[in-house]
């Protein structure tokens, strides 16, 4: 059992115009450095009950059934964003704002995983699961159209992590060869290039940025200065989730390629967020996962390699259905998700949520996280905040992060705990 004081704010199912009041005259006081916790926990015997959970799961509230809505997506259209949020569970009393982690799924989705992990719990046999090769390849299908890409260039993997590293270990590079890394890359994206130089002598060079660049051309120079004649990889990620800083990452590619280097592109903080086209992005390759903005099933993502890179890049694992010997029977970029039995139900469900952002349409989905998080920010600095992010959304994505004072976890807990808001601590303050 949880007891807490609340002295910030109402209690559960007060007022939301109070909550709203109470969250920001707790972001003032975050602003000054004046944040404590003066709430008092106690817990049950049962070692299951955290802080903050409640004593039984609530009920789904019902989904709207107008979806999708018959009006086109507008960013300032919020009776149709209403009809967006009418399909997800969470509530007031929860809000969920750190999408750079983890982000809710529809109904729709998490219903997809459900009814066909019992269906498969009623018949395990090979003959009823037969139909998730042809749903596993609609998926494919739905997610190289939403990304402007071919099917047989886009593998489903676990997560962004497996992605990188599958290019980071894939990737064929010699003793004294040269990967560019930023230094605000995703530890698998970053520290795995190490693992690998430690393993095999590469070099690996790591470019920083202003900490507040006030232009795309900031962003570039520095990545472009350390490429060499040895560089080889030029791994870098779409958005920060250390800062929310956007790269310019078209002008990079073309300045690489003009090099011959290969350009790997994290977009775990991009896809399902911006409005992504990789044929015109241009990279090599590309890697995201389901769970974050493209709020698809847990333990899925996608590893986009581009046609004419697929042979030259090695699978981490090889399992049954790949072949029998070193040439892989699979077409494309099927070959980097062998890997042995899978959640088949998570694998259909990844074409759910391609078809719950198709109904939207990529450039509404990117013009209304612009807004919000234009909103958010404007806000935030209204309050006395130093942003990390910057305010330019050009450079920036729906990642927004500001500087904390003194101790993240207690600005987290009490964010949590007394108004309800999941946020993380990675580079200050994130939401």
């Amino acid at each position: 059992m949880i007891r807490a004081t609340r002295p910030f704010g109402p209690v559960p199912g007060g007022s939301p115009v109070k909550r709203r009041t109470s969250r920001r005259s707790f972001l003032t006081d975050v602003a000054a450095g004046a944040v404590v916790l003066p709430v008092a926990i106690t817990r049950a015997a049962d070692p299951l009950v955290g802080p903050g959970a409640p004593a039984e799961a609530p009920a789904w509230p019902p989904a709207d059934p107008a979806w999708p809505p018959t009006t086109p997506a507008s960013p300032a259209d919020e009776s149709y964003w209403e009809q967006v949020r009418a399909q997800f569970s969470f509530t007031e009393e929860r809000v969920p704002m750190n999408a750079a982690n983890l982000c809710p799924s529809p109904r729709s989705v998490a219903a997809r995983v459900e009814n066909l992990t019992r269906d498969i719990d009623r018949d395990c046999s090979s003959n009823n699961r037969a139909k998730f090769r042809t749903l596993t390849e609609a998926s494919r299908a739905a997610v190289a159209a939403q990304l402007g890409v071919s099917p047989d260039e886009i593998a489903i993997v676990r997560n962004t992590s497996e992605a990188n590293n599958t290019v980071n270990n894939g990737v064929p590079l010699s003793a004294g060869d040269e990967v560019v890394v930023w230094d605000q890359n995703h530890p698998t994206n970053n520290v795995a290039w190490d693992v690998r130089a430690a393993r095999f002598g590469i070099k690996v060079k790591r470019v920083a940025v202003p900490r507040h660049p006030a232009s795309a051309q900031e962003l570039f120079d520095p990545f472009v200065a350390a490429l060499t004649a040895r560089t080889r990889v030029l791994a870098l990620t779409h958005v920060s989730n250390v800062s929310g800083v956007r790269l310019p990452v078209r002008e990079l590619v073309e300045a690489a390629h003009a090099r011959g280097i290969h350009v790997h592109l994290d977009g775990a903080q991009s896809w399902g967020a911006l409005d992504v086209d990789l044929r015109e992005l241009g990279c090599d390759s590309y890697s995201a996962s389901s769970h974050k903005w493209f709020m698809g099933p847990k333990e899925a993502g996608v590893l986009y390699v581009k046609e004419d890179r697929i042979a030259g890049i090695w699978p981490n694992i090889v399992a049954p259905g790949w072949g029998s010997d070193a040439d892989p029977d699979v077409e494309g970029a099927r070959k980097f998700e062998s890997m042995g039995q899978r959640d088949d139900a998570c694998l259909a469900a990844v074409g759910t949520t391609a078809d719950f952002h198709g109904a939207i349409g990529g450039p509404a989905t990117e013009a209304r996280v612009t807004e919000l998080a234009t909103a958010l920010k404007q806000g935030l600095a209204e309050l006395g905040m130093t942003l990390v992010t910057p305010m330019e959304p050009g450079l920036s994505g729906g990642v927004c992060i500001i500087e904390v004072p003194g101790d993240r976890s207690t600005a987290l807990r009490r964010l949590y705990e007394e108004h309800g808001i999941a946020g993380a601590g990675t580079g200050g303050l994130r939401l």
